[in-house]
């Protein structure tokens, strides 16, 4: 079985996320070991990008603050080769947007994605109908791509989770808008679940605006996983190099709900 499945073997998968290269790599590469030894099942390195359109202002500063320290693509894979060493078996995935990924060269993309132990890519800006643009060569390595579903219509809930990659996960969306914190989800997501559940058995996990453990809690019931990214990045920007601690025992609060 692949890491990203295995993520969801054991209960109901948190998944963090941050933002590489804030404030620096090696801070990147101590504060993903923190939220894995907190209970991390899988981790998304965002990958800094000066036009991130899905992010809401703590991600879109933390890609400023990694692009201004320097942060490039190859040592985001450099980072991930590092945490691999680290952690065998703990599924990672990178999130960016299909520029990069397209000047940077599909196929070389890729093919480091593979050598750096990335198990799969999340790419918002990427229509569904899209997809075919990276999909052979992201599978020809061994990298999942994962879909994003948003709240829409059945039929097209349906037609994304039918063709989601068996070897990754469903990134369900609880909010239309941009990532950040909410105080409220209003959205109706166990209509969107019953959905996806009736297309696929596929992992489903929730992202978008869940920050305290009673809102990780709730979604954990509805899905197979709980994606949590800004409030992670929020404590990189708040602590900077000495966010380590303070990461892990927010992870460890948010995971410990969702038991």
């Amino acid at each position: 079985m692949n890491r990203i499945r295995k993520a969801f073997e054991n209960g109901k998968a948190f998944i963090g996320f941050l933002t590489g290269g804030d404030p620096n790599i090696e801070c990147s590469e101590e504060f993903i070991g923190k939220m894995i030894e907190a209970g991390c099942d899988l981790v998304e390195i965002g990958i800094p990008f000066s036009d991130p359109i899905a992010e809401g202002p703590v991600i879109q500063g933390a890609d400023l603050r990694a692009l201004a320290a320097g942060t490039t693509t190859d040592d985001i894979f450099s980072l991930a080769s590092k945490v691999r060493a680290r952690y065998e078996d703990t599924a990672l995935v990178v999130m960016t947007y299909l520029n990069p990924v397209y000047k940077y060269g599909y196929d070389r993309f890729f093919e480091n994605c593979k050598k750096s132990g990335i198990d799969g890519i999340i790419v918002p800006d990427m229509p569904f109908e899209e997809k075919g643009e990276i999909q052979e060569i992201a599978r020809k390595n061994d990298i999942a791509v994962i879909s994003m579903i948003a709240p829409t219509s059945e039929e097209r809930i349906r037609a994304i989770a039918e063709d989601a990659d068996p070897n990754g996960f469903l990134y369900i969306v609880s909010s239309m808008g941009v990532t950040g914190m909410r105080s409220e989800i209003k959205t109706d997501l166990a209509s969107i679940m019953q959905a996806v559940r009736s297309a696929t058995d596929i992992p489903a996990a929730i992202g978008f605006g869940i920050n305290t453990p009673e809102q990780a809690a709730k979604m954990a019931r509805l899905a197979d996983g709980v994606i949590v990214g800004s409030a992670i990045v929020r404590l990189a920007e708040q602590y900077g190099e000495k966010a380590g601690d303070a990461i892990f025992e927010y992870v460890k609060s948010m995971k410990k709900k969702m038991i």
